[in-house]
């Protein structure tokens, strides 16, 4: 059976807001995005279930948080939509 987990949608938008707003401090933000990086990876993969999407997801997430001018990105966000939109199909595909 395939994972029906997602978080919820406001969840997500917190998330991505706390990777933004390492712009709000120029200088200590990308030290910040380098502790927040691999929290965020693994934040992913536990929020989006610990199968092949939590873990690309994740390894995307700390790639997007460490390079800098990406933070921009709303990644759980979008990985929300993306989920939501996979679960959607698959009810009906059952129905």
């Amino acid at each position: 059976m395939k994972n029906t987990r997602i978080p919820n949608l406001s969840t997500c938008i917190i998330l991505d807001l706390i990777g933004l707003s390492s712009y709000l401090l120029p200088v200590f933000g990308e030290t910040f995005d380098f502790v927040w990086a691999p929290v965020s990876g693994i934040v992913f993969y536990f929020l989006f279930g610990m199968k092949r999407f939590g873990m690309l997801g994740g390894l995307f997430s700390i790639v997007e948080e460490i390079s800098p001018g990406l933070d921009f990105i709303p990644t759980f966000t979008i990985a929300w939509f993306i989920r939501n939109r996979e679960l959607k199909k698959d009810l009906l595909k059952l129905n």
